[in-house]
């Protein structure tokens, strides 16, 4: 077992990471019979450091968690920490139940990761209490820092919040849901050093706004197919160069998310689908997500054509 370096010295490694890149979600890769493949795994992960994140996040909801066995999720957080090599940060992502997700995070403490991103739990609503405990459980059985995931049924309240930052290896909190006025009082109840991520799907859109209230730093799915267009626009919005940010949303983000919009699932389907139209082998989506349809695999290809345009790339 590696042992974790941990809450405080995670955390800034994440926070001097987060302020130097993107915060990378890789794509898991299978087989076209469904079966993990491990080698294509490898070479996207290792494609995905080469772009320089300041993190990189296995096995979360764009590596397809849900989909993923023990031993499948071992080998792909244990693939990651190769590949990083200490160079940055690794978050694996846990989730179900208190109990299957101590169990993910016995696995990530084995196989070298930094942290966990605690996602969402699976299907009920819960109270605030509940939220809570949940984190404490799972904080009580492992050594690694966590990083909860506000998203779907789970939304804390400021006095949640507070407990839950008061628990000693739980450093941060992504939010999805983009309710800037509940986040912005959740960054004024959280200690100073509480780390805050922007994790609204195709961060980037909302990303000025989010900046806006304290939380600069964002998730992008879009590094995982094409870095060189989140890197432009990672560095147009820390350089304050507006024109080139509007020029970026209007053209290509936008764009792209009324396409993902279309199809319940397509947040992680066309990325994937970005991905192997670039060439890289990461295979098919598992059930229940599907793959784009051939019209929307068309448009799509119109949009990552135009968007890499933009920043003097090639499909």
């Amino acid at each position: 077992m590696t042992v974790s370096a941990g809450p405080t010295a995670v955390a800034r490694r994440l926070r001097d990471g987060m302020a130097g890149g993107v915060l990378s979600f890789p794509l898991t890769a299978f087989h076209d019979d469904g079966t993990l493949d491990p080698d294509g795994f490898r070479a996207h992960v290792a494609g995905r450091l080469a772009a320089a994140p300041g993190a990189v996040f296995p096995a979360c909801g764009t590596g397809e968690f849900f989909s993923l066995d023990e031993d499948e999720y071992r080998q792909v957080v244990t693939i990651t920490v190769e590949e990083a090599a200490g160079r940055v940060p690794v978050v694996a992502g846990t989730g179900y139940g208190w109990a299957q997700a101590t169990r993910f995070a016995r696995i990530a403490e084995d196989a070298g990761a930094d942290a966990l991103l605690v996602l969402p739990h699976y299907l009920v609503a819960a109270p605030q209490d509940g939220l809570v405990a949940q984190l404490e459980q799972i904080a009580a059985r492992t050594t690694l820092p966590l990083i909860a995931y506000q998203r779907g049924q789970v939304a804390f309240t400021a006095d949640s919040l507070r407990r839950v930052a008061a628990l000693p290896n739980v450093i941060g909190l992504k939010d999805g849901h983009s309710d800037l006025d509940r986040l912005q009082r959740l960054t004024l109840a959280a200690p100073e050093d509480f780390l805050f991520f922007n994790g609204a799907s195709t961060a980037e859109l909302q990303a000025r706004a989010y900046a806006t209230v304290g939380v600069p730093a964002y998730s992008s799915a879009v590094h995982a197919f094409a870095p060189e267009i989140a890197g432009a626009f990672f560095t147009a919005l820390n350089d304050g160069d507006h024109g080139t940010v509007d020029k970026l949303l209007r053209d290509f983000y936008v764009p792209f998310v009324e396409l993902r919009d279309r199809v319940p699932g397509y947040a992680v389907s066309l990325v994937k689908a970005a991905a192997r139209l670039r060439g890289h082998p990461v295979g098919p989506v598992r059930a229940p997500l599907t793959d784009p349809s051939p019209a929307d695999l068309a448009a799509l290809t119109a949009v990552l054509t135009t968007g890499l345009e933009l920043v003097g790339a090639a499909l």
